[in-house]
């Protein structure tokens, strides 16, 4: 009977597997009238690494607020007032300004980073890809982040938490839905359109990876801010989108609201019918890019990845490189995203509507 029992038992799961195997061979599976959806399941700012660090961060990584706490008010018999020392330096996060500090700022050096050229030029302050095939790369946010351990991985606090509460967190729930889908392996008119999404991810049972397959609902009510449309193509498997500004919600365990802000953005994805992996490039802008840190991120927590957020608020005013204001001050500062996303099907709020229309007659049928 145990024998019987474990044919049985083998024959099924070879059936699972077969099964499993024909449907994600076919993209029509989940490519439905044009339409296939993704939600993002993984995503940090875009830093170039290597192990011993040399090639970026020669001089090592940068100070955090303890570090430089120590500097500005050594252990002396000079007598400070709590206004005069920590209540200054907590004022100095939230109303930075850009006068000089006691200590340098280690940007990023090398040649290579992360990211994409956006503006069509090989410029002095660009970088190649690190596998050499992009010239001109436009990263200047790299330089500003890249010696910051807070931002490396795979375990600085930022890198690793904000990527856990972007997963763990409803309200920073990214949705990215392909329309007007031919082909996901050559397509030249896609409309690509970015929703807000009020769902959990669908994990696997090991609780750390994310299955396709799963439901989002889209939402048109409180996320109109993150309905955005782009139009892109697909060549060769990749997606690429451009045309709009992008805007990322973004909480965390302080359970505040906040957003990543990039201008001009543009999408580059390996998409398949089980998910999306890629970048997204463009111009963060500045003044978001740091209300979303300090708004997030305390003094406290910003000290365990020496981060101090008014010393980077200094290099990313210093490396801004576009959107000038009427002052000729830039405004943003070239930067990307890795990102990683995961096939869902997207439900609008008309389907919803629908679908319990359609529950509510079925109910009434049985009754």
């Amino acid at each position: 009977m145990t024998r019987n029992f474990g044919i049985q038992l083998g024959v099924l799961f070879a059936a699972t597997a077969a099964f499993a195997g024909a449907a994600s061979a076919d993209e029509t599976a989940v490519l439905r009238n044009g339409t296939i959806g993704y939600v993002l399941t993984d995503y940090h700012w875009a830093v170039y690494q290597t192990k011993d660090t040399k090639d970026e961060c020669p001089a090592g990584m940068n100070d955090g607020p303890r570090e430089q706490f120590k500097i500005l008010f050594p252990s002396d018999d000079k007598p400070r007032t709590l206004g005069e020392t920590q209540l200054a330096r907590e004022s100095a996060v939230w109303h930075p300004d850009l006068s000089p500090e006691p200590y340098a700022f280690k940007e990023a050096t090398g040649k290579y980073a992360i990211g994409m050229n956006l503006d069509g030029k090989v410029g002095p302050n660009d970088f190649s890809s690190p596998d050499g095939t992009v010239k001109g790369v436009d990263n200047q946010l790299y330089r500003a982040l890249g010696c910051v351990t807070s931002y490396r991985g795979p375990d600085g606090a930022i890198h690793y938490f904000g990527n856990k509460f972007m997963q763990q967190y409803d309200y920073d729930r990214v949705l990215l839905e392909l329309t007007n889908v031919e082909s996901l392996t050559n397509d030249n008119d896609v409309t690509v359109t970015t929703y807000r999404g009020s769902d959990g991810l669908l994990t696997d049972a090991t609780g750390n990876g994310f299955m396709p397959g799963g439901t989002q609902r889209a939402d048109h009510r409180w996320g109109k801010d993150f309905i955005i449309r782009f139009k892109g193509k697909i060549v060769d498997g990749v997606l690429t989108a451009d045309g709009a500004d992008l805007y990322i919600p973004a909480s965390s365990t302080f359970e505040d609201v906040s957003v990543h802000r990039i201008r001009d953005a543009r999408f580059q994805l390996k998409v398949t019918q089980d998910g999306a992996e890629g970048l997204v490039g463009g111009y963060v802008d500045v003044e978001t890019f740091y209300r979303q840190l300090v708004q997030s991120w305390s003094t406290h927590h910003q000290s365990y990845g020496q981060l101090s957020s008014p010393s980077l608020y200094r290099a990313l005013h210093k490396l801004a490189d576009t959107y000038p204001d009427k002052d000729g001050h830039n405004t943003a500062i070239s930067g990307a995203m890795d990102l990683k996303f995961t096939q869902v099907f997207i439900r609008h709020p008309a389907q919803e509507t629908a679908a319990k229309d359609g529950d509510t007659t079925a109910r009434a049928a049985r009754h």
